[in-house]
């Protein structure tokens, strides 16, 4: 089995980028070296990972970049997907931390000279946990100590940074953090959600302003994860669930960077529940952005409730990845083209998309046909999008290697390559060897 597309597809053009991806707290281990994030904190907690496991070693990656930059070249991508340490870099009084800075400066010099892009996302979950205990994303402050941090490292990193991208996922780090407290920092309430994530969108808009003085010449931007509603019949009740859904969970993230303004929704929901907007924070938060990136995994199906509006319901007898998720690549094509109508957009980058299945290894090898078939038909369904008029210009799959799965730590494996924790070796799975051929064969 290999990947194929369309002969005429423009995804096969030199121009479009293709990548692999990963995440500072989730691959780096190098405890010893930063100071303590809230993922530290959280992973301390009874109940919260799934296997009791940390981020203290994961994938070693802080001694064994060399290596794995090595790994990453052997794939035939034009450019790497990494996230910055907010803890490594920047000490407990502000200011850079050579020892943390040298460490990825040696990473981005290393990947310049084997061409590789290096494309950077400054937040990926990993907050300092000093600035937690002042409050964190609940605290105004934080977007600009986060601004501040964006400032020194980008001026750090000089010219060597292809793409920037602010904040990865602000859903996940305000919803799952703040309000569902499945993530870290772990806090629970309807209260808190949407008071922070208009934080980290200031955060994203004011770090923006020091990218633009800083890194002129780079693609900056933010990485937004959509998870498409659907209902669960064609009743009115259900389609105005599965709207009700998508504002809450998609539009209220994208709406205020593109359109300057949260969605209507803002004025049904309760006054303690809603963010404290002051004057002059949206035109910071939507000042234009070089691309969007988006991420995709799966689509949600919902139904009405009396009691919650909308309630999510599994699906019964369809394909699914290690995650139980559905496999739905005709909502990766819709959910593009939707919000290709609905918003002045800026060039697109599929940042990530891809998934974590149930990988043996078997003589040496791992024959992952499942999450090779996954990637052949998101790729179709992107490759349909940009038929349809959407300008798509990269694809990164996810993830480089398996590794710290947040909240489910090590149970979940959605790399290419297959990391042996106790040993740290890593061997390039099926999936990944055909994506490096596929790569490599559209190189010709």
């Amino acid at each position: 089995m290999s990947i194929v597309l369309p002969s005429q597809s423009s995804m096969l053009s030199p121009s479009f980028t293709f990548g692999v991806a990963t995440a500072s707290f989730q691959i780096e281990g190098g405890v010893d070296h930063r100071l303590p994030c809230i993922w530290d904190t959280f992973c301390q907690q009874p109940n919260t990972i799934a296997d009791n496991s940390n981020g203290d070693v994961a994938c070693d990656f802080y001694n064994r970049w060399q290596e794995d930059l090595e790994l990453i070249d052997s794939l035939e991508v034009d450019a790497y997907r990494l996230s910055i340490s907010w803890p490594r870099v920047i000490d407990i009084n502000g200011e850079l931390n050579p020892l943390g800075v040298d460490f990825y400066l040696q990473i981005l010099d290393r990947l310049k000279k084997k061409n590789i892009k290096a494309f950077v996302t400054l937040y990926h979950w990993d907050l300092p946990q000093h600035l937690e205990d002042d409050g964190g994303w609940l605290n105004r402050n934080t977007a600009y100590l986060f601004r501040d941090y964006v400032d020194k490292i980008s001026h750090a990193f000089g010219d060597r940074v292809y793409s920037y991208a602010t904040l990865n996922e602000p859903f996940c780090s305000a919803y799952l953090g703040y309000e569902l407290g499945v993530h870290a920092p772990g806090i629970i309430g309807k209260e808190f959600g949407k008071k922070a994530i208009h934080h980290l969108l200031l955060g994203h808009g004011l770090a923006m302003q020091a990218l633009t003085k800083n890194s002129p010449d780079s693609q900056n931007g933010i990485v937004l994860n959509f998870t498409p509603c659907y209902p669960h019949s064609d009743s009115k009740a259900d389609r105005d669930a599965a709207n009700l859904a998508d504002q809450h969970f998609n539009h209220w993230y994208i709406k205020p960077l593109i359109d300057g303004q949260y969605p209507d929704l803002i004025n049904q929901i309760p006054m303690q529940h809603r963010p404290d907007i002051l004057p002059g924070d949206l035109e910071i938060i939507s000042a234009d952005n070089d691309y969007l990136g988006v991420n995709y995994y799966t689509r949600a199906i919902y139904r009405h409730d009396d009691v919650t509006q909308f309630e999510q319901v599994l699906p019964e007898n369809v394909p699914l990845t290690d995650m139980g998720w559905e496999i739905y690549p005709d909502a990766f094509t819709h959910l593009l083209t939707s919000l290709d109508r609905e918003y002045q957009l800026p060039p697109l980058y599929i940042t990530e998309n891809g998934a974590a299945m149930p990988d043996s290894i078997v003589d040496g090898k791992i024959d992952d046909n499942d999450r090779l078939e996954y990637f052949q038909q998101h790729l179709l369904a992107v490759d349909n999008a940009i038929n349809q008029g959407v300008n798509i210009i990269g694809y990164f799959a996810w993830s480089l290697m398996d590794n710290f799965e947040w909240a489910l730590g090590y149970q979940k494996r959605f790399g290419l390559v297959y990391v042996d924790y106790n040993s740290q070796v890593r061997t390039i799975k099926r999936s990944g060897h055909a994506f490096a051929e596929f790569i490599k064969q559209r190189k010709k």
